[in-house]
């Protein structure tokens, strides 16, 4: 991604075709989605599934609401 960062703003500097241009940035926000699913993925097995395990009651509660909050702000960037 960080190379398709660079590579679109050489389009932009050379002024190539705003098609083009908003293609390439459509490509890398697929694939940030991608990251970010694979990290929210992990994420729910390794630090929610362990606090779910051993965690109080409290804690338990705390990762729902991190996770609803996160959530509602992957709807809200979508």
């Amino acid at each position: 991604m960080e190379g398709q960062i660079r590579g679109v703003g050489r389009m932009v500097s050379e002024e190539r075709y705003c098609v083009d241009v908003l293609t390439q940035i459509r490509a890398i926000i697929a694939g940030m989605h991608r990251v970010e699913e694979i990290i929210m993925e992990q994420h729910l097995h390794t630090c929610v599934m362990e606090s779910f395990k051993r965690g109080t009651p409290a804690d338990k509660n705390e990762k729902i609401t991190e996770i609803m909050q996160l959530i509602s702000a992957y709807k809200k960037g979508k």
